[in-house]
């Protein structure tokens, strides 16, 4: 019913295990797939068939946005299987787009750089991992929540209904390097 309709999904769960290549443990690996793809397919899918639901859906419009990162757009030490699940998260955001387009569904994802939370801020106590980061970011400092959560807003909003299908770099110009 109209009263339990889906206008938008925010798809952000992810989480990263910096292994070098050689060194990346099978069950390491399946969970990062787990949680980053499958579980972000998973989530998407449901959420797609229910905003299809709506009888009037080419007038109002919904939104997917995938919460991707840089790493889906460039490679990065120690970030093998990072960089396979956001790349895939890339590829199944254009995919989708094509799909639900007829349903006036948008899909894009937003792909930051290192925000602070608490699940980066493990990584960036080692000093030598925080200075070599931050001379990957032209603008030479971490992301905010609040400038990712701005990009949702935007995306999300009806000043983006003629955006679907690709990626908002929210990365300080590192994929611009």
């Amino acid at each position: 019913n109209e009263q339990s309709r889906i206008d938008i999904l925010i798809n952000n769960a992810g989480n990263n295990i910096p292994e070098h290549f050689t060194k990346v443990k099978t069950k390491n690996m399946e969970n990062l797939v787990k949680i980053n793809t499958i579980a972000a397919f998973n989530v998407a899918q449901l959420c797609a068939l229910k905003m299809i639901e709506l009888k009037n859906r080419k007038k109002i419009g919904a939104s997917i946005i995938n919460i991707s990162s840089q790493m889906g757009h460039v490679g990065g030490p120690i970030r093998s299987v990072y960089n396979m699940n956001k790349f895939g998260l890339e590829g199944l955001t254009k995919g989708m787009a094509i799909d639900l387009a007829k349903y006036n569904i948008r899909v894009n994802s937003i792909a930051p750089t290192f925000v602070i939370t608490p699940l980066t801020r493990k990584f960036l106590k080692n000093k030598k991992f925080r200075k070599e980061t931050l001379n990957n970011i032209p603008l030479g400092r971490f992301a905010e929540m609040s400038e990712v959560s701005s990009a949702v807003a935007f995306l999300a909003s009806d000043a983006a209904s003629m955006i679907t299908g690709t990626s908002l770099l929210v990365d300080g110009g590192w994929t611009a390097k």
